[in-house]
C-alpha cells in the first residue's frame, strides 16, 4: 500500500505540466533577478532598442523606391531630409540601412551576453540553494526520495529555468515588440494592406493552440519516460555485476527497451507536430502575403481609378498632385515591396512565440517540482537555544519507541499518553510480563491501543546507559534495531517517545553540527568520494595535517598499502572506491574515523569485510581506538563482541538482556543461544 502510494506520488512529479504562466511561480523567480537587475535592464533596453532598429530596413526600402527608383510623388518625412539626387540620396539611404544593421548586431551581442550571464549567475545562485537545502535534509526524506529525482532538480530542472531566463521572457518581449512595431507601421503606410496581412491571425491562433495541446502531452510523456530511462539506467548499470552474474543482460535490455520506445513514441509525436505546425504556419503566411501582392499590386495598376474608399487631392510643395484614400495613402511599390518584407517578418515571430510557450511552460513546470523541493522543510533541525553536552562521552536512551513510518496526530497523541513518561509525566501503560528466562527483562505485551497496533515499531520502549569509555556491543538477528539505535544517537531521525541522551542531554536539544562532530562511524559498507586517498581520511577538515592524516594510516595497519601505490597518499580515488576492495576501502574509513578523533566511536560490522589476517590486525588497532572513548560495536564477530564491556542482546525491537560476555553466557538466555549457533564455533577458530 505503501509503495503504491508512493509510486502514484513519484508519477504526480513527473507529470506536472504547468501553466504557461504561473504569477505566483514568477513572482518567486524574478526574486533571483535582483541581483542582477543592471544586467537585466541594459538587455530589456537592448531589445527595445534592436526591435525598433531591425524593421527599419524595409522602410528604408520603401523610402528608396518612391522616392528614387519609382517615384510616386508622394514624399515621405525621411525623403525630405534626403539628397534630391537619387545616387546620393541612395548612398545616404543604403548608410542608414547599413548603421540600423550594425546597431541591431552591437545590441543583439549586449542583449545575448547580458542574459547569458545572468542566466548562468541565476542557475548557479539556485543550484547552490537547492543543494544546500539537500543537505540540511533529515535522513528519512532521502529514503522517500529516490537519488535520481533530486539530480534532475539540480540540473534538468534547473536548465529548464535557465533557458526560460535566457531564451524565453525577453525573447517574448522581442517578439511582442516586433510585432507592435510592425502592425503600426504597417497601418501607418497603407491600413487596409495591413488588415489583409491580419487576416490570417485566427487560423494561425487556431493552429497554434492545437500544436500546443498536443505538444504539451507529448512533453508531458517525454517527461515520465526519460525519468523512467534514468531510473532504469542508474538502477541496471549499479547493479551490472549482478546482471552479468545472473545472465539478466536480455532481461535488462527488454526492460529498457520498453522505456526507450515510450521515450521515442514521444518524441515522434512532438516531431510530427512541429512537421504539421510550421508548414500550416508558413502556408497561412505565403496567403497573407500572396493577398498583399494581389490587392496591392491592383491598387498600383489602377493608381488613377482605384482607391480604397473615397479619394481625395492634394498638393505637393513642389506642385506635384497627390492622392490620399480614406484613413490611408494610396498603394505605392515602395509600400508594397515594403508590406511584403514586413509580412515575411511578422509571421517569423508568430512561429517563434509558440516555441517561447513551450519554454515558458515546461519552467513553469520545473520551478513548480522546485520549489516544492525548497519548501519541503527540513524535519530534524538546531534548536534555537542549543544546551551543550557535558562531553563526557555518555549514551543514555530512555523508553525508546521509534518507527520509520509516518504517524498521523492521533496516533502521536496516543503514544505520548501510553509510553512517553519523560515529556508528559505518566507512566508508560503497557503491562510487562517475564520472559520464560527469570533473569531475563521483561517483554512488553500487545496492549498498546488499537490506533498504534498495527505500526510496525523498530525500537520498543528500549531503555539503557552506556557509561562514559565504555565500549558496548549490540547483537541480535538482522532486524532488531541495532543500526537504528546508532542512527538515532546522532539524530538521524526523531524518536516518536522517550528521549535519547548524548553528553548528559538530549540530543533533540543540542547543535546538530556540534552533536554529530562528537561521533566517528565505520560502516558495513564503507562510503569513498572521488578524490585523493588523503581527501577521503581528511573529509574536508582543514585541522587534520598531512601527518595527522599518516599517522591515522599507521595506526590502523593500512599505510603499508597505501605507501605501495604509485601516488601514495595522494593516489586518486575513483568514484565509489571502485579500484579498491572492500577491505582496503573499510580500512581507510577506521583512518577517516581515527584522523577526526571522535568523542563516540561507533563500528557497524566494521570488520565484516576484511579477511582474518587483516581483522588480528585491525584487533590491536581498535584497541588503540576505543581507548579513551566510548565506543559502540555492531558486530557479529566474537573477537570484537567478547571483549566489550557491556553487550546488549536487541530482539524484534526490544533490548532483552544486557550485561558482559560471561554474565550473558551464565544467564543462558537469548545471547547463550546466539552464542551458541554461531560465536562458539568461531571463537574455537580463534583460539585454535
Amino acid at each position: 500500500m505503501a509503495d503504491d502510494k508512493k509510486e502514484k506520488q513519484k508519477k504526480q512529479d513527473d507529470d506536472v505540466v504547468g501553466k504557461v504562466y504561473d504569477s505566483h511561480l514568477m513572482r518567486r523567480l524574478i526574486k533571483y533577478l535582483s541581483p542582477y537587475k543592471l544586467q537585466a535592464g541594459l538587455s530589456c533596453a537592448a531589445i527595445l532598442i534592436k526591435s525598433a532598429s531591425d524593421i527599419s530596413g524595409p522602410y528604408f526600402v520603401a523610402v528608396a523606391v518612391d522616392t528614387y527608383f519609382a517615384p510616386s510623388g508622394t514624399i515621405t518625412w525621411l525623403g525630405r531630409h534626403l539628397s534630391r539626387d537619387p545616387s546620393r540620396g541612395v548612398t545616404e539611404l543604403g548608410a542608414l540601412y547599413f548603421g540600423a544593421l550594425i546597431l541591431t548586431f552591437a545590441l543583439e551581442f549586449l542583449q545575448t551576453y547580458m542574459m547569458q550571464w545572468t542566466g548562468q549567475k541565476i542557475m548557479f545562485d539556485l543550484r547552490s540553494q537547492i543543494f544546500r537545502h539537500i543537505q540540511t535534509m533529515h535522513i528519512a526524506f532521502f529514503d522517500r526520495n529516490p537519488v535520481g529525482r533530486l539530480v534532475t532538480r539540480v540540473t534538468s530542472d534547473v536548465d529548464a529555468l535557465n533557458e526560460m531566463f535566457t531564451s524565453g521572457v525577453l525573447a517574448i518581449f522581442e517578439d511582442v515588440f516586433a510585432l507592435t512595431f510592425i502592425i503600426v507601421i504597417m497601418m501607418k503606410m497603407s491600413w487596409p494592406l495591413a488588415i489583409l496581412t491580419l487576416s490570417v491571425i485566427p487560423g494561425i491562433l487556431y493552429a497554434t493552440k492545437r500544436f500546443r495541446d498536443h505538444v504539451r502531452n507529448s512533453y508531458r510523456r517525454q517527461r515520465a519516460a526519460t525519468a523512467k530511462i534514468n531510473s532504469s539506467t542508474q538502477e541496471y548499470v549499479s547493479g551490472m555485476s549482478i546482471v552479468q552474474l545472473f545472465n539478466r543482460e536480455k532481461r535488462a535490455f527488454d526492460d529498457f527497451s520498453a522505456v526507450n520506445h515510450e521515450n521515442k513514441l514521444a518524441w515522434t509525436d512532438a516531431i510530427f507536430a512541429y512537421a504539421l505546425y510550421y508548414p500550416v504556419v508558413e502556408l497561412l503566411s505565403s496567403i497573407a502575403i500572396a493577398l498583399v501582392i494581389w490587392r496591392g499590386g491592383i491598387a498600383i495598376l489602377h493608381t488613377a481609378s482605384f482607391r480604397w474608399l473615397s479619394p481625395h487631392v492634394y498638393l505637393l510643395p513642389n506642385g506635384d498632385v497627390g492622392h490620399l484614400s480614406f484613413l490611408g495613402n494610396t498603394v505605392t511599390i515602395g509600400i508594397l515591396v515594403a508590406f511584403i518584407q514586413y509580412a515575411q517578418r511578422f509571421f517569423r515571430p508568430i512561429q517563434d512565440l509558440s516555441d517561447k510557450f513551450n519554454i515558458l511552460q515546461s519552467a513553469m513546470a520545473a520551478a513548480e517540482r522546485i520549489f516544492k523541493l525548497l519548501d519541503t522543510p527540513a524535519e530534524i533541525v538546531s534548536p534555537a537555544v542549543p544546551a551543550k553536552g557535558d562531553s563526557s562521552g555518555s549514551i543514555e536512551f530512555r523508553n525508546v519507541w521509534f518507527t520509520y513510518q509516518r504517524l498521523t496526530e492521533e496516533q502521536l497523541s496516543a503514544l505520548r499518553q501510553n509510553c512517553h513518561p519523560e515529556r508528559s509525566g505518566a507512566q508508560p501503560k503497557d503491562l510487562l510480563v517475564a520472559d520464560a528466562n527469570p533473569t531475563a527483562r521483561p517483554v512488553l505485551t500487545n496492549t498498546l491501543p488499537a490506533a498504534l497496533q498495527d505500526i510496525e515499531w523498530i525500537l520498543r520502549g528500549v531503555s539503557f546507559t552506556i557509561h562514559p569509555d565504555e565500549t558496548a556491543a549490540i547483537v541480535g538477528h538482522t532486524g532488531a534495531g541495532k543500526t537504528t539505535i546508532t542512527a538515532l544517537m546522532m539524530r538521524f531521525y526523531d524518536v516518536q517517545a522517550g528521549a535519547v541522551l548524548v553528553d548528559g542531554v538530549d540530543v533533540r536539544d543540542q547543535d546538530l553540527i556540534t552533536l554529530r562532530r562528537r561521533f566517528g562511524v565505520v560502516l558495513q559498507d564503507p562510503f569513498l568520494f572521488s578524490g585523493t586517498i588523503a581527501q577521503n581520511i581528511r573529509l574536508g577538515t582543514a585541522t587534520i595535517t598531512d601527518q595527522e592524516v599518516e599517522n591515522a594510516a599507521d595506526q590502523v595497519n593500512v599505510a603499508d598499502f597505501i605507501r605501495t601505490l604509485p601516488g601514495t597518499f595522494s593516489e586518486p580515488v575513483l568514484e565509489r572506491g571502485s579500484t579498491l576492495s572492500t577491505g582496503q576501502k573499510q580500512l581507510i574509513s577506521f583512518a577517516r574515523a581515527l584522523a577526526h578523533r571522535p568523542g563516540i566511536l561507533i563500528l557497524d560490522e566494521a570488520t565484516s569485510s576484511v579477511d582474518t589476517d587483516t581483522e588480528l590486525r585491525v584487533r590491536s588497532a581498535l584497541e588503540r581506538m576505543i581507548t579513551g572513548r566510548t565506543s559502540v560495536l555492531i558486530a557479529h564477530r566474537l573477537s570484537t563482541v567478547q571483549t566489550a564491556d557491556t553487550i546488549l542482546v536487541m530482539h524484534k525491537g526490544q533490548l532483552r538482556e544486557q550485561g558482559t560476555h560471561q554474565q550473558l553466557l551464565a544467564e543462558r538466555g537469548l545471547y547463550y543461544k546466539l552464542y551458541q549457533l554461531q560465536y562458539k564455533d568461531q571463537e574455537i577458530a580463534i583460539t585454535a
